[in-house]
């Protein structure tokens, strides 16, 4: 039975002219619980609430194997994602404590679980980061579905990576996903075609916010520069000739 990824919102059909939900199984395991649905050139936009103010996840549509009907939710008190707030704090600490650009701890996590604390994978990986129970013992984690553990847990193994692999982070990232054993088997990136989409899909979305925040500092400092010269043209005073 597949499991659903809960993104922090709750979908009410409180209404029969309301769309029925749906369940779109992903290539990668994974399934997303939404509400309705819009395809946009090559991606999936999979609406999370009823109307579009709450929330979508855009998916390439090569990714996603088949959608079904989505059965009646079942409420469950301590199962809901992380805040966005407490994810980005948790994000954060991590990022202070590894080294690693919180904005890649983002992308990765992102990628492997839609920021769904309780993600579960066919293959049995846990949590934010996607952690096999192997992979989790052996960094110390004892619950993997505590976001603050997982996290911690899955950036210390991600620095590992890119120690190993000399800040390649395309191998680095290789090797999260398919294993160590697979990169060196392979004398680097292993021929999946799961692996090459992941790697380039954490890749993309991390240069995606690297350029929208380059575009915005050049925005602001422009801004700024016409503020700075409009004060200096209006603080200079004309002389009056004799």
């Amino acid at each position: 039975m597949p499991k659903y990824l809960e993104l922090g919102c709750v979908i009410v059909l409180a209404a029969s002219g309301l769309h029925a939900a749906e369940i779109a199984n992903l290539q990668n395991g994974f399934s997303i619980r939404h509400d309705h649905r819009e395809v946009q050139g090559g991606t999936t936009r999979l609406y999370i609430g009823g109307d579009k103010s709450g929330g979508y996840v855009d998916v390439a549509t090569s990714e996603i194997e088949s959608f079904q009907s989505a059965p009646p939710e079942i409420s469950s008190p301590g199962v809901a994602p992380a805040a966005a707030q407490d994810l980005r704090a948790i994000i954060g600490a991590a990022s202070a404590r590894s080294q690693i650009d919180a904005d890649f701890i983002a992308s990765v996590i992102r990628a492997e679980s839609a920021n769904n604390p309780r993600a579960v994978s066919r293959k049995g990986a846990q949590g934010l980061m996607q952690l096999m129970p192997q992979t989790a013992d052996k960094l110390g984690v004892k619950d993997s579905f505590d976001p603050a553990a997982n996290v911690d847990g899955g950036v210390r193994y991600l620095r590992e990576l890119l120690v190993q692999y000399n800040g390649d982070a395309a191998t680095a990232l290789a090797a999260y996903n398919a294993g160590p054993q697979r990169v060196e088997q392979y004398h680097g990136m292993p021929p999946y075609r799961e692996t090459h989409a992941y790697v380039a899909r954490v890749i993309n979305d991390y240069n995606r916010k690297k350029i929208a925040q380059a575009k915005q500092s050049r925005s602001e400092t422009s801004a700024q520069n016409v503020a700075s010269d409009s004060n200096n043209t209006a603080s200079v005073t004309p002389s009056g000739g004799k």
